[in-house]
């Protein structure tokens, strides 16, 4: 186990920003994991866990304790008779792994190709994307827990998953570490097509896996929301804020003032559209505060539009957050871990 010091977590971000870890520890084993953790302690330092840096912002000032990236590889395929377990470890590439489920016919996890990050991070938000998040398909969840010192195998109820929720991120932050997620996918599975886009494009016909794989590439791509060095709008987090749940009651408030607001069902209650919240409090795509901007292509992306710092980032989120709800009524919460941050 190596252990550095100093070392600039910008890089290490699809957003580029952000101070150095105090110490950085890559760990390529579950023991490395353990070792590191040990460290931690010795030397009674915090820890943040590190994936593929697609979903984080780091503080200006850095992270005053161990970062440890997790960087466990290896994928195993499980077949039944009409479903395959698919088991991938946390540092595995998660477009990779869609790409290559896609690819053996098994449906389950089409819909969020593209999403950067690796396979560790999936459970902790719950990711989705145009009508399909991982919940639908995750069977277990392995895990080093922290308290215990133990490893654990956690089931899909286990996890409490729920919108861009589970307990990783809420009620046991910081308790547990994902060593490998199992999903179960169906053979020869049909793909989902229930986002709008989707729904629209393949209106005439029923679309293979590969073709909805294809045209949700297509569709993030627009938005500059696949990774690409040569665009600029994709130096981002993804998309900034969550669409948040309105009740029917203070949606119908919403519609007496702005009858066009779109809604989706979303159980009881009701989701819009934090991008429409956006747009409509006076935001236009391009928007710039300091060195931070929201995307020329996507109003629900703040992005890094050359130098941006931590605080740039912060002051542009807090601004759309007080307009929004000046406007609306609405709280936009973030998506992003701030790392770093008092």
């Amino acid at each position: 186990m190596k252990i550095q010091e100093n070392i600039p977590l910008a890089p290490l971000t699809t957003l580029k920003i952000g101070g150095p870890a105090r110490y950085l520890i890559f760990a390529e084993t579950e023991s490395d994991i353990v070792q590191a953790l040990e460290f931690a302690s010795v030397h009674k330092q915090e820890v943040f866990v590190l994936g593929g840096g697609s979903n984080i912002l780091v503080a200006d000032r850095g992270f005053e304790g161990v970062v440890i990236q997790i960087a466990l590889k290896g994928v195993a395929y499980d077949p039944f008779d009409e479903t395959t377990q698919v088991t991938a470890a946390a540092g595995e590439d998660w477009d990779i792994l869609v790409k290559s489920c896609v690819n053996s016919g098994l449906a389950g996890l089409e819909c969020m190709s593209g999403i950067p990050g690796s396979v560790g991070g999936t459970p902790v938000q719950n990711v989705g994307a145009y009508g399909q998040e991982v919940a639908e398909t995750i069977e277990t969840v392995r895990c080093f827990d922290r308290l215990t010192g133990q490893v654990v195998t956690l089931s899909n109820p286990q996890c409490g998953f729920s919108y861009r929720t589970s307990i990783f991120n809420s009620a046991e932050r910081g308790r547990y570490i994902v060593l490998s997620v199992t999903y179960r996918l169906v053979k020869g599975g049909e793909p989902k097509v229930a986002y709008k886009d989707l729904v629209e494009r393949f209106a005439q016909y029923d679309p293979t896996l590969h073709e909805v794989r294809r045209a949700v590439l297509e569709i993030r791509r627009a938005k500059s929301m696949v990774i690409d060095a040569a665009d600029p709008n994709s130096r981002s987090a993804g998309s900034f804020f969550k669409n948040p749940v309105v009740t029917a009651s203070q949606l119908d408030d919403l519609r007496g003032r702005y009858p066009e607001v779109p809604s989706f069902v979303f159980g009881d209650n009701y989701k819009v559209p934090a991008a429409w919240l956006i747009e409509h409090a006076g935001f236009e795509r391009g928007y710039r505060l300091g060195h931070a901007a929201i995307s020329s292509k996507h109003t629900l992306a703040i992005i890094n539009a050359g130098d941006a710092t931590a605080a740039d980032v912060v002051a542009l989120k807090d601004l759309i957050q007080l307009k929004v709800l000046a406007e609306f009524g609405v709280a936009l919460q973030p998506e992003p871990i701030f790392v770093g941050f008092e």
